[in-house]
C-alpha cells in the first residue's frame, strides 16, 4: 500500500478543520459566558486570556480594534459574557474563541462595588499601617470567627495545638456566606471585644468564589474590624484571593492554617531559644567572672595595695614642700611691706610740724587751729604757743 500518496499533512488537516468550523453558522456566533484567568493586555492593544468554568477551559484572543471598544479592563477572576466566533489557529492546531464583544456578569458589578468601597476606605484612613495593632507575641486566648464546621476550624485547632499544646481556642460560629452573613460576622467582632473574650481574634474561610466571599466586603465588616481594640487577622479564602477585611485587619494571612502559625508562637521554638539564651548567659557570665578575676588579681598586685601608705607619705611631703613655699613667700612679703612702711614714716615724719620744733621753733594756736597769720587775731585774744617741750598760755598786747 502507497502510503505516501493517501497520507495528507498537518497542515492540510489543521485547514480541513478550520474550513469545517468556519462553515459552522452557530460556532461563528456564539455568545459564551465563563471566568477569565491568564489575562495579559499585549503591547499591541491585543488581548490573550483563558475562559473557564468548573469543569473546562478555552483560549481566547481579543484584537486591539474590537478591545478599543471595551469600557471596562478585564482581570483574572472577572466573570464575563462573549461575542465572539471559533475559529482554528492552524500553526498551533488548537481552536479558540475570536472576541468581538465583552460584557461583564453579574459578579462584574460586585468588583466595581469592591474597588469602589477600597477606594473610600483607603481615603478613610482605615488601611492606614499607624491604625494597625500588633499582634501579641504570646497570646492566652485565639478567638475564631467561622463557620463551625468545615476544615477551616480544625485547621487552625490542629496548627494552634500543634504549636502550643496550653493556648484556648474560643469559636464563635458565624455564616460566612450568603445573605445575613455580614452582620453576623460583625457583631462576632463587637461581642468578642465587649466581653474581652480572646488576645487575638482570626476571621477565617475558605476558598471560593467572589459572591461567596462578598461578606468579608462589606463595609459594616470593614467598620467592625476597624473599631475592635483586640487585634485581627484575616485570612479569608486562597493566598491569591485579597477581600476588604484584609486591608483593614491588622494583619493578614495567606489561609486559614498561615494564620493560626501568625496568632500562634511554636512553644518549642521558644524553648529552644530559651535554652540556647541560657547557655549564651551562661558562658558571658563564666568569660565577666574570668575577666573580673584578672582584674581583681591585677589589683591586688598593684602598689597601692601592697604599700597603701606610700601614696600618703608622698602627699604629707608635697604639703610640707608647699607651706614651706607658702611660708617664705609670706616672710618676703612682710619683709618689702616692712620697708615700704618704714620709708613712708619716714617722709611723714619729715614733713610733720611738729619736727619744725625741735629746731627751735614754735607754733602759735587758739582754740586748737594754727595761727597762720596776724591778722587772724587781735589784742586781747588768749593763745597757746606750743614748744619742743609743752605749751605755754599767753595773750595779746
Amino acid at each position: 500500500m502507497n502510503y505516501e500518496s493517501m497520507a495528507i499533512s498537518v497542515s492540510q488537516l489543521n485547514n480541513y478543520i478550520k474550513d469545517k468550523i468556519a462553515d459552522d453558522e452557530y460556532l461563528n456566533n456564539i455568545l459564551v459566558k465563563g471566568e477569565i484567568s491568564n489575562f495579559k493586555n499585549h503591547y499591541t492593544g491585543h488581548m490573550y486570556f483563558t475562559l473557564k468554568d468548573e469543569n473546562s477551559l478555552i483560549k481566547c484572543i481579543m484584537f486591539k480594534s474590537y478591545a478599543q471598544r471595551l469600557e471596562f479592563m478585564p482581570k483574572d477572576g472577572m466573570k464575563v459574557f462573549l461575542v465572539g466566533g471559533v475559529s482554528v489557529f492552524e500553526r498551533d492546531g488548537v481552536y479558540q474563541i475570536y472576541v468581538k464583544a465583552m460584557q461583564e456578569d453579574g459578579v462584574g458589578i460586585l468588583y466595581k462595588k469592591y474597588e469602589e468601597l477600597k477606594k473610600q476606605l483607603e481615603q478613610d484612613g482605615y488601611f492606614d499601617e499607624t491604625h494597625k495593632k500588633k499582634i501579641p507575641k504570646m497570646p492566652n486566648t485565639i478567638g475564631v470567627l467561622t463557620s463551625q464546621t468545615g476544615s477551616v476550624i480544625r485547621d487552625i485547632i490542629n496548627v494552634s495545638t500543634r504549636r502550643n499544646p496550653n493556648v484556648c481556642i474560643k469559636l464563635y460560629p458565624v455564616p460566612v456566606q450568603g445573605d445575613g452573613a455580614a452582620e453576623k460576622i460583625a457583631e462576632g467582632i463587637r461581642f468578642m471585644n465587649e466581653n474581652k473574650l480572646a488576645d487575638v481574634l482570626i476571621l477565617a474561610r475558605g476558598g471560593g468564589s467572589l459572591e461567596d466571599l462578598w461578606p468579608f466586603n462589606e463595609e459594616i465588616v470593614a467598620h467592625a474590624i476597624y473599631n475592635s481594640e483586640i487585634p485581627i487577622i484575616s485570612a479569608v479564602g486562597h493566598e491569591t484571593d485579597f477581600s476588604i477585611s484584609d486591608f483593614v485587619a491588622d494583619l493578614r494571612a495567606p489561609t486559614p492554617s498561615a494564620a493560626a502559625e501568625l496568632a500562634v508562637p511554636d512553644i518549642y521554638e521558644i524553648k529552644q531559644k530559651i535554652n540556647t539564651y541560657q547557655n549564651r548567659l551562661r558562658l558571658s557570665l563564666i568569660k565577666k567572672i574570668e575577666i573580673m578575676k584578672l582584674r581583681y588579681e591585677k589589683c591586688m598586685t598593684s602598689r597601692i595595695f601592697k604599700d597603701p601608705l606610700r601614696d600618703i607619705n608622698d602627699n604629707y611631703l608635697k604639703i610640707d614642700t608647699q607651706i614651706k613655699r607658702l611660708e617664705n613667700i609670706v616672710r618676703t612679703k612682710q619683709k618689702e611691706e616692712k620697708t615700704k612702711y618704714i620709708e613712708l614714716v619716714s617722709k611723714l615724719d619729715a614733713l610733720s610740724p611738729l619736727k619744725t620744733l625741735t629746731r627751735g621753733y614754735s607754733l602759735v594756736e587758739q582754740n586748737g587751729i594754727i595761727i597762720k597769720s596776724k591778722e587772724n587775731i587781735k589784742t586781747g585774744d588768749k593763745i597757746e604757743i606750743r614748744f619742743i617741750d609743752g605749751k605755754k598760755q599767753a595773750e595779746i598786747l
